[in-house]
């Protein structure tokens, strides 16, 4: 073992210099806008703390908190997100309260509940309190308000030499008003409108004196909007963000939250087990994956993950759309045309930008317009350009829809030709990458960690960087176009597009395969030399299909060997390797989205009881997670008795490709396909674990058809009924 110095951060480090006083924060999220609540239902966002009103990369809200005769209130009953995520109901009570050296109001005398919802632009929210005592009581209450205004990249740590103006805050009739005058030449401005007129208000503070007759109640509505406008509009003008005129109720605006949020479950199939455990699972997943949803100009995105990724990330939002396919296509629909819209045009080295390549992420706060971040628009990604033609050549065989992938061909075009001319840096037949902004990321693979590419001893590898799955993923790529291609009519495209899928597989095999270690090297290094590392990435040459028959079967059972797998899932690096850290970003700890496509790779070779293995650790994780919500990663400890997995600071909860996890974990155990193009749907020798008896699948869109199915496991078998069809799709059960 060589001496290696400790992690590194990557350029845009999420910095961490204080323990969270408490981790059970709540999220709420609509569009652009989302907020991040502690468990009593306030905001303390102050300096790096995560908590806050978002708005387009900017904390509109620092801070919003409520006191009874100047005592924060007692946690009492409950603190939750709605199960469908529209709302946050909070329950609490008072601490004894004490007044000339006498309990004035003791403990547990009022019931305060607080509720809280997002739509549009604006957080709405309620308090009611109820006094249960024999006496009536007086108490002073005490709303306070703060906006600092801090970018997102601020929050997470980075630091500005120079800031925008902040206007000093101002209260006007019911109303408070925080602005900001940004560098980017944009006027922020929050606005706090109280329904229920105050006693007195201050420019930050909104008092309330409070008499309640016993078994009397008393109910406040107050709501907070975000509103962005260019500096020099006049302040009539219609904002850029924002809403005009005064906000909706309380009810108005939940009413609306959880409307659109259950016709958008409405649209997709009814998910059913004999678990009723992994059913919160699934629902808690799929309402997570809802939330997240964002209706761009171009179709519905899903958001990476709150607080730190609320915005379109290319990788995340394909592999998302990816594990989502076989559910909810449209996801995939939406992801594809926005992508398509943002493929880069021209060169651009601030940017790591190529004609062709598709977008790593875009941000809109003031740091990036100002150039402070490069990630107005940046393409530091090496594998999100053949995922992007992946998902188009996988949505056309789960929909059948040529049109669509006709208007997509130009794209997919100019994505193979950057994978050709741009992607093989040094012309070995290989896609590589090294970056060209000084800002830009490092490392440009899904584990983008400054240390997370190295050799057995430890050392880092240095550029141009090939790694083992963006190899499968370029095969994927090619194999799915040639597909397109012959639907197209392009016949010596297609012919062309195959025979470059053959021969990089026979070249992958020769140069990334490792023998005795029964893996795929993690990359080569600018010398073609191979990392020699057991790492989860190897799952990715199964869930490409790249990787050859016999070398499937040899890298599954190091997967899933002590190593490698948990208990919980398979860590990101082998815990006998140099650079092992089980509380690392990504050497060594567990990410959830990146065991479920080691599952669908293990599938796709016919391990479907090795898939279900995986698909059982991460159910039996999430039942320790707060709401049984999958995070974005948790560390890689081994499984111990009677505990339950150890949280990752900083990890984002709730993160779409988590979330969707449980959806590609059933598809690999079933060895589900639904296939648009052919009319079927088809299942390849389906396996279920002893957790789960019956699946029920209710309203199975395939091109004009609906199916309703019910699979059963047995002894020795499973089995498929269909118990509705409206249409002529056919169902085959292959063994």
């Amino acid at each position: 073992m060589s001496e290696v110095s400790p992690e590194v951060p990557a350029q845009h480090y999420i910095h961490t210099t204080e323990a969270r006083a408490d981790e059970r924060t709540r999220v709420l999220k609509h569009d652009d806008t989302f907020a991040v609540f502690n468990h009593f239902g306030d905001i303390a966002g102050r300096g790096r703390s995560e908590f806050g009103l978002f708005h387009r990369d900017t904390r509109f809200l620092s801070r919003m908190s409520m006191h009874l005769d100047d005592h924060q209130p007692l946690l009492l009953l409950s603190s939750a997100i709605r199960k469908d995520n529209a709302l946050l109901a909070v329950d609490l009570t008072n601490p004894d309260i004490d007044r000339g050296g006498e309990v004035a109001i003791p403990r547990g005398t009022l019931h305060i509940h607080r509720a809280q919802v997002l739509w549009n632009t604006t957080c709405y929210s309620r308090l009611r309190i109820h006094n249960y005592g024999d006496a009536s009581i007086q108490f002073p209450l005490n709303l306070a308000f703060g906006a600092d205004f801090a970018d997102i990249f601020e929050v997470r740590g980075e630091t500005r030499e120079q800031r925008g103006h902040r206007h000093a805050p101002h209260a006007e009739d019911d109303a408070l008003v925080f602005a900001y005058e940004g560098l980017d030449d944009r006027l922020r401005r929050t606005h706090v409108h109280l329904g229920t007129p105050p006693a007195a208000l201050t420019d930050r503070t909104a008092h309330y004196e409070v008499e309640l007759e016993s078994k009397a109640a008393i109910e406040l509505e107050w709501s907070v909007t975000c509103e962005m406008n260019s500096r020099d509009a006049a302040e009539d003008a219609v904002p850029v963000d924002g809403v005009e005129g005064a906000p909706l109720r309380y009810d108005a605006a939940a009413e609306h939250a959880t409307q659109a949020l259950q016709s958008a479950r409405q649209a997709e199939p009814q998910l059913s087990t004999s678990n009723e455990q992994f059913d919160g699972w699934l629902n808690r997943s799929l309402a997570d994956l809802h939330m997240l949803q964002t209706e761009t100009p171009h179709g519905v995105y899903p958001y990476a993950g709150v607080p730190w990724f609320s915005t379109p990330f290319g990788r995340d939002g394909i592999l998302t759309a990816y594990q989502c396919l076989w559910f909810s296509p449209g996801v995939a629909r939406g992801v594809l045309r926005c992508l398509a819209a943002l493929q880069a045009e021209e060169s651009n080295d601030a940017r790591d930008a190529e004609p062709g390549k598709i977008l790593h992420e875009t941000r809109s706060g003031e740091m990036a317009a100002l150039g402070e971040v490069p990630f107005d628009r940046y393409y530091g990604s090496v594998d999100v350009t053949p995922l992007f033609v992946m998902l188009a050549g996988a949505y056309y065989r789960r929909t059948g829809d040529r049109a669509f992938v006709q208007s997509l061909w130009p794209h997919v075009e100019r994505a193979l030709a950057w994978i050709d001319q741009y992607g093989d840096i040094d012309g070995d037949g290989f896609v590589e990458y090294k970056r060209r902004s000084e800002q830009g990321l490092v490392q440009q693979g899904w584990k983008d960690s400054n240390d997370s590419v190295f050799h057995a001893d430890g050392r880092a590898a240095t550029g141009p960087i090939a790694l083992c799955e963006v190899q499968g993923y370029v095969y994927a790529a090619k194999t799915a176009a040639a597909r397109l291609a012959s639907t197209l009519g392009r016949t010596d495209r297609a012919r062309a597009l195959k025979g470059e899928a053959k021969q990089l597989a026979n070249q992958f095999e020769e140069a990334f395969w490792v023998d005795d270690l029964s893996t795929y090297a993690l990359a080569l290094d600018g010398d073609n030399r191979p990392c020699r590392v057991r790492t989860s990435n190897a799952a990715h040459c199964l869930f490409s299909g790249i990787a050859r028959k016999d070398h499937a079967r040899r890298v599954a059972k190091t997967l899933l060997s002590e190593p490698s797998y948990t208990g919980w899932g398979i860590r990101t690096v082998a815990s006998v390797e140099d650079r092992y850290n089980p509380m690392s970003y990504h050497n060594g700890s567990v990410w959830p989205h990146d065991n479920a496509i080691a599952a669908a790779g293990l599938g796709r070779y016919g391990h479907r009881e090795k898939a279900a293995k995986i698909m059982g650790g991460l159910f039996d994780a999430s039942q320790f997670f707060d709401l049984h919500r999958l995070p974005e990663l948790f560390c890689g400890f081994a499984r111990r008795a009677d505990e339950g997995p150890t949280l990752y600071p900083q990890a984002c909860v709730p993160q779409a490709w988590a979330a969707a996890t449980p959806l590609l974990c059933l598809r690999a155990c079933l060895g589900l396909e639904v296939n648009g193009v052919e009319d079927e749907v088809r299942f390849h020798d389906p396996y279920l674990p002893p957790f789960l008896e019956q699946i029920w699948i209710d309203g199975l869109q395939v091109r004009s058809s609906r199916l309703t199915l019910l699979i059963t496991r047995y002894e020795q078998d499973v089995g498929v009924r269909i118990t509705r069809r409206e249409g002529s799709a056919k169902v085959v059960v292959l063994k």
